[in-house]
């Protein structure tokens, strides 16, 4: 456990010091399990989790699901969604701010991606609010929060690799991810709400709607479907989850062409990004396998469980505990990494946890559960100075805003995504009752 725990140390000074965080991990990992080992030994297990992860088709979904997202992103769908939603509540005070939420709940739910999500609405929802005489705090804030529902709203690149750490259904997850889904774009909504009421300078008191043209409701009307076509498909048995990422991109680029809104320059774009975004996470699974697999075999996930047992600690306190180290890590990483580090370490201890029965008395339950509530946690991540990287991503966007405007504007989310995770927490039906 010892060697762990240096390990751990020496990460975090690593990342500190601005080492990209997948060649941190596979730096302490190889040289850790050199250590403990030989050379040889971490020449073969570094060279073997490369290979095994490069070709492993279970994570073949995650380019597909990041394709699909960014060909939604450059065929201009995303103004259609924000049209259709401007629909409803464009009459409101804080209804542009309202739609924003709204429709980065839908765009997240096609594209499986909160940077993708917080970077295309940016473009989308600033310049009408700013038009209009928003404030950039709750202009920039609701769209750097509604961008966080991208990492749980099914499809979700997230809860994919989270299943794949865990051995965990990735249907099951999906499924449980819907009502916690919801329940963020509900309190997100509420949070405009009470904003606009407690200081009605930050908001017009009736907002002009934005004229929506055939294209864009095509728009709406072909997310809706592609969303309906990926889940229907899955939960009626057509695809895999993993096939249903493939299908999920060619649905995706048929009606992309279908409404006439990508060309050949969005096209090489969409493909360029996606490149770009999956080069950037097999790093980091490369890197996170290395350092998970140093840290098991210096024994800190069984001997975590071996000191719980001893110490006789309430299941609940250990997951309050976890969801703390959460908060406190997500000021410093971005999500991928943190669930990729934390994951391996904490689902042992997790599924030993003795919750007394009830709808967390299956083991299976009980990683499903947590999977949602350690998403939501790393959606606050998201948007938690010093890191948040939405706010980074919306201020490469648009960079005449300051980081602080929108780290002031997140703050009412912020509440409620804290609301959201106590009631995950202590209300697990939230997330389990679809299964």
């Amino acid at each position: 456990m010892t060697e762990s725990l240096v390990g751990i140390a020496i990460l975090l000074v690593l990342v500190f010091l601005r080492v990209p965080i997948g060649f941190a991990m596979a730096l302490v990992g190889g040289i850790g399990f050199a250590l403990m080992r030989s050379m040889d030994a971490a020449g073969a297990m570094i060279g073997s989790t490369v290979f095994d992860t490069g070709l492993s088709y279970t994570l073949s979904v995650v380019p597909l699901f990041i394709f699909m997202g960014n060909v939604l992103a450059q065929s201009g769908i995303a103004h259609g969604l924000f049209a259709g939603a401007d629909r409803l509540f464009g009459r409101m005070r804080g209804g542009l701010a309202l739609a924003t939420v709204l429709s980065c709940g839908g765009f997240s739910a096609v594209s499986g991606s909160s940077l993708a999500t917080a970077a295309t609405m940016s473009r989308v929802a600033l310049p009408p609010m700013r038009k209009f005489g928003y404030d950039d705090r709750l202009a920039a804030g609701s769209i750097a929060a509604g961008g966080t529902l991208g990492i749980l709203i099914p499809p979700s690149v997230i809860l994919i690799i989270y299943g794949l750490l865990t051995e965990t259904d990735i249907g099951d997850l999906f499924i449980a991810g819907l009502l916690p889904g919801a329940l963020g774009i509900l309190l997100y909504l509420l949070a405009v709400i009470v904003t606009v009421r407690l200081d009605p300078s930050k908001a017009p008191e009736v907002g002009e709607v934005v004229p929506m043209s055939r294209r864009d409701t095509t728009g709406v009307l072909g997310t809706l479907a592609l969303f309906v076509f990926i889940m229907g498909g899955i939960y009626g048995g057509v695809f895999t989850p993993i096939e249903a990422g493939g299908m999920g991109a060619l649905f995706a680029l048929v009606l992309a062409l279908a409404i006439r809104g990508l060309d050949w320059a969005g096209f090489r774009t969409a493909v360029r990004e996606t490149v770009l975004a999956t080069a950037m996470i097999f790093a980091i699974i490369i890197g996170a396998e290395i350092f998970s697999t140093f840290i098991n075999f210096a024994g800190l996930p069984a001997e975590m469980v071996d000191l719980i047992y001893e110490m006789d600690l309430s299941p609940w306190l250990v997951i309050g505990v976890m969801v703390l180290i959460y908060l406190v890590m997500g000021c410093v990483f971005e999500s991928l990494s943190m669930i990729l580090l934390t994951v391996p370490v904490f689902y042992p201890v997790v599924q030993q946890l003795d919750f007394g029965g009830g709808m967390l008395g299956n083991p299976d339950d009980v990683l499903i559960w947590f999977a949602i509530v350690v998403v939501v946690v790393t959606e606050i991540s998201l948007i938690t100075p010093p890191v948040g990287m939405n706010v980074f991503v919306m201020r490469s966007v648009i960079p005449d805003i300051e980081l602080m405007t929108v780290f002031r504007g997140v703050f009412p989310f912020w509440i409620a995504d804290l609301v959201r995770l106590a009631l995950l927490i202590f209300v697990p039906w939230l997330s389990l009752a679809l299964l």
